[in-house]
């Protein structure tokens, strides 16, 4: 093998929403595992807003015994609360000795709480919250949170709703503030009981200082970042549309720097993708006729009524491969100053980190190799996620996985 050639262990994405059951249409955990073998992600971490939701023993039990014939990706999953009754269930997984409980428990890596409503109406109520915190401290159970304050978006989206035809706002109507006023009321639960807390898809400088903060206060607050807030911004609506519309929403140049800058100093812990498939019908796109322009937005689209989400699994390696070789995917946006990656911070923002936070217990001899001077361009028909498109579509990268999955397909 050439000397130029990387090894990096199997990575890790502690935040995925694989659809099934119940919006298999979307994705399933056998197409969307495919799309993550691809993009070199060997462990995924999914969300509980399905249909049903994982909020009950029987939810999760399915949900294992879906995954287990999955070969190629090995899936584990978070438990979701929204009512008291669900912390029951919560704690008999947790600290009951029965067999089949703790087969699920070793599958449950950890607790996931809206905290405004997104994908799925899973929001719970700040006195469930608070429960949760307090047993998930006691019981030394991760909890993940979706930071967004339910009382601010309600007045911004009130503000801005006669303007249901741009995108655009979209971003007004989740704002800095709404995400900076929950991770403040999260840490402070965290605080109070001592729970190990991990902010999801952090997006904004001012939720970024509050970790900060919270990290030299010495609280077990860790945080993570998507891929669409480090290479998109607000300026990408439009040409993306309503295929930019994911929560939080896109943020300023301004707030991408300082995510980059989060990278560089450590108080980012993970960079995780909220792979979120839809179709291209529920987004509000139609197909077009040639390959130069794929894709049409149709008119008259109310975007409040579009669902959030990108897909991303596939694409987040090559994306960070183009950094940590110096160069920049977007194809019209300039690289910000604060962008710096090594091939070894990959390793630990997508593998080291998430293994130790979540207690994954992922061996790194499993390995895959890359050629790092490979170059292509990303195509949705060339990716694997059900939903059939990406919002880095034409995007030139460099980073090709060359081997490394044993023939087995194990995990």
């Amino acid at each position: 093998m050439s000397s130029s050639l990387i090894h990096f262990p199997r990575l890790i994405d502690c935040h995925v929403h694989f659809r099934e059951p119940g919006l298999e249409h979307k994705g399933t955990m056998a197409t969307e595992a495919a799309a993550a073998r691809a993009g070199g992600v060997g462990t995924v971490c999914e969300m509980p807003n399905t249909i049903p939701p994982t909020v009950t023993v029987a939810a999760l039990a399915d949900k294992v015994r879906r995954a287990h014939a999955i070969k190629d990706c090995d899936i584990r999953f978070f438990f979701g609360v929204t009512e008291k009754t669900h912390l029951i269930a919560l704690r008999n997984i947790w600290i009951k000795s029965d067999f089949e409980l703790q087969r699920l428990k070793k599958k449950c890596c950890g607790v996931k709480l809206y905290l405004d409503h997104s994908t799925g109406n899973q929001k719970a109520e700040s006195d469930v919250v608070e429960e949760a915190f307090k047993l998930c401290g006691e019981l030394g159970i991760p909890v993940v949170a979706h930071c967004e304050d339910s009382m601010i978006n309600e007045v911004e989206r009130g503000r801005w709703k006669e303007e249901s035809d741009d995108i655009s706002l979209y971003s007004k109507m989740r704002s800095p503030e709404s995400e900076a006023k929950s991770i403040a009321f999260a840490i402070g639960l965290a605080r109070k009981y001592k729970t190990k807390f991990h902010v999801a898809h952090l997006s904004t400088a001012l939720g970024l200082d509050l970790v900060r903060d919270a990290k030299k206060e010495g609280l077990s607050v860790t945080c993570e970042v998507a891929p669409h807030h480090l290479f998109l911004t607000t300026d990408d609506y439009k040409t993306l549309g309503t295929l930019g519309k994911m929560n939080p929403p896109l943020r300023s140049k301004e707030d991408q720097a300082v995510l980059w800058q989060g990278i560089a100093d450590g108080t980012v812990d993970c960079i995780a993708t909220d792979h979120a498939p839809h179709t291209l019908e529920e987004k509000g796109v139609v197909v077009g006729a040639t390959h130069a322009s794929p894709l049409q937005h149709q008119s008259n689209i109310d975007f409040q009524k579009i669902p959030s989400g990108v897909p991303g699994v596939e694409t987040m390696l090559p994306l960070l491969l183009m950094v940590a070789a110096g160069n920049w995917p977007h194809p019209s946006s300039k690289r910000p100053s604060t962008a710096k990656l090594s091939y070894e911070d990959i390793v630990k923002l997508c593998f080291t980190n998430p293994n130790r936070i979540f207690s994954l217990g992922c061996s790194d001899a499993r390995v895959f190799t890359i050629d790092p001077k490979k170059e292509w361009t990303i195509h949705a028909s060339d990716l694997h996620s059900k939903c059939g498109w990406t919002p880095y579509e034409d995007w030139h990268v460099r980073g090709k996985i060359i081997g490394g999955w044993p023939a087995d397909r194990s995990t």
